[in-house]
């Protein structure tokens, strides 16, 4: 069937083209992300790949499987991005007459985006080869992918190659026209490198189970708190060294004391928030919608929690150009 698709394909066929491709664009997304950061760019990398697939079918020597091919393109692509540094530059503060207390450090990565559990799942659960070290639903968490973008390109695309999915270093070397021994060495430099930044998010903890009593425990106690702007009760649940960061802006605050006063500054002047709960890279993630003058409940956030046993590590804030990817609406009716 594959063969006569291929054939068919390489005539002009546009449909046997999309039969052979489709199976494969949620997990090239995926990939695109991890190695990218952000899902607006993974997407645009995914179209450039299968464009570049159409045009180069013919020289598809069927050595390796359609999948292989698409990956090769798909990482050559996303290595071009980044070498281009088309990213997302920072974004100033924007709040007018508020000013943000002293920021811990600035972060670099402020492309870093949140990917659907919805859109996910679907990658998830495909096999993985031999060779793989992380866990999958591990492997699109926020800590783990903000680790990744710290890394130089080639480094990057080798250990989730590897580790994440489980290539072979002979197939990596193939699919980054490279020899073993760079790809032994760059595998080793990475995973160094990638260890030391999962562990200063906290990644290397336990976290409770998806879905579990002990994550619907801190994620109860979580809503209490802001919907009634309870700081007190919210800084109980940080860790001491909990982490919170609001990419495109740069500013990270590390520790209760630096993101208890980032938080007053969101419970500020009365707000009164309301929290729809949805789920981004695996963990709990909430819609935040403050009250308007009119009674209207508007859109202003998307937060992703991070959780170790019964606290909360580290907490992202997005701006709320990320709800349409959650099926979140912009603003919420009188109640």
């Amino acid at each position: 069937m594959s063969e006569d698709l291929i054939s068919r394909a390489r005539a002009g066929d546009a449909e046997a083209f999309r039969a052979l491709t489709e199976p494969h664009r949620r997990e090239l997304a995926v990939h695109c992300y991890r190695m990218l950061g952000s899902m607006p760019d993974a997407e645009d990398a995914v179209q450039e790949t299968l464009v570049a697939a159409w045009r180069g079918l013919a020289g598809f020597g069927e050595r390796a499987s359609i999948r292989t091919w698409l990956y090769r393109i798909a990482t050559n692509q996303c290595l071009n991005a980044l070498r281009a540094a088309r990213r997302r530059p920072a974004k100033a503060w924007d709040i007018p007459g508020v000013e943000p207390p002293e920021p811990t450090r600035l972060g670099e990565a402020v492309w870093l985006g949140p990917i659907p559990d919805v859109f996910a799942e679907g990658a998830l659960g495909l096999p993985v080869g031999p060779e793989a070290r992380y866990e999958q639903r591990e492997s699109i968490s926020l800590a783990f992918v903000a680790a990744l973008q710290v890394l130089p390109p080639r480094q990057l695309a080798v250990v989730i190659l590897r580790d994440v999915l489980g290539f072979r270093a002979g197939e990596v070397a193939e699919i980054l026209d490279t020899t073993l021994a760079l790809v032994n060495s760059a595998l080793k430099r990475a995973r160094s490198n990638l260890e030391r930044q999962r562990a200063l998010w906290g990644q290397t903890d336990v976290q409770p189970a998806a879905g579990s009593p002990e994550e619907d425990a801190i994620v109860a106690r979580f809503v209490r708190a802001y919907e009634s702007s309870d700081l007190e009760a919210l800084v109980e649940l940080f860790t001491d060294d909990v982490f919170v960061s609001m990419p495109p802006m740069p500013f990270e605050y590390e520790g209760r004391e630096s993101a208890a006063r980032f938080m007053a500054l969101l419970f500020g002047s009365g707000r009164q928030y309301s929290l729809i709960p949805t789920r981004a890279n695996g963990q709990p993630a909430f819609g935040a919608y403050v009250r308007a003058p009119d009674g209207t409940r508007r859109g202003t956030s998307l937060f992703v929690l991070l959780l170790v046993n019964d606290h909360i590590r580290a907490m992202t804030r997005f701006e709320n150009t990320a709800f349409a990817a959650f099926g979140l609406p912009q603003s919420l009716p009188e109640h």
